[in-house]
């Protein structure tokens, strides 16, 4: 049976991505600060008190995992701010680099050893982070956070190539979850259905590469 972890597991697109995984007949760890109803009424192995902040928390966590023993990674928790000219805050933007950029990073980097030839990384970012496809300007903390994600994660690519690691780098869409405030064009299962084909799709020939969960290739 194939494992995978998923982080901010507890709702949105991460409750779907337990849903799928497990109607797919995978072992599905999921990760969180705390559970929900939803999570709970599934088959998913739960660990709550998992704060992505605590990056050293993080590392003590993968440490625990068997060598060679998960098969998908998806680095699926974040937080999402808007900062503008007016609205200038420093803390709130260094949170979100925290959380957006290093914690998956940190956790990657600490799960290698259980990561096994074959295995799969999924970061899931935003197209913006994207900055040749910033047309509107502000959220300066969240497009940062995304765009340091996005080329930490090509450097992942190349460097877990040998140990044929491949890391996906994917934007899900505008989904209605709490993080936008329920507004969005697609649902979390719609937004996972499409991840899942890019997951599925993904392999050392196009690690590293930014996809839309619709399979259009994004911009840097």
């Amino acid at each position: 049976m194939s494992t995978v972890v998923i982080t901010g597991a507890n709702r949105g697109i991460g409750l779907a991505f337990v849903k799928h995984y497990l109607a797919q007949g995978y072992q599905v760890m999921a990760l969180c600060r705390q559970s929900s109803p939803e999570l709970d009424a599934t088959s998913a192995r739960i660990t709550t008190g998992v704060d992505v902040s605590d990056l050293e928390g993080l590392q003590k966590l993968a440490k625990q995992w068997p060598n060679n023993s998960i098969d998908l990674l998806i680095n699926n928790a974040g937080i999402f701010h808007n900062e503008t000219l007016e609205d200038f805050d420093l803390p709130r933007m260094q949170q979100q680099l925290l959380i957006n950029s290093l914690a998956p990073i940190a956790l990657t980097h600490a799960a290698i050893p259980a990561l096994k030839q074959g295995s799969k990384v999924i970061m899931i970012t935003s197209r913006m982070g994207s900055i040749s496809d910033n047309g509107s300007g502000a959220y300066y903390g969240y497009r940062m956070s995304k765009a340091a994600l996005n080329a930490a994660s090509v450097s992942l690519a190349k460097d877990l190539q040998p140990h044929g690691i491949a890391v996906g780098i994917l934007h899900p869409g505008f989904v209605q979850t709490s993080m936008v405030g329920f507004n969005g064009d697609i649902s979390p299962d719609q937004a996972v259905a499409g991840l899942s084909e890019r997951i599925a799709q993904l392999k050392m020939e196009n690690s590293g590469q930014f996809w839309h969960s619709n399979g259009q290739p994004l911009p840097w």
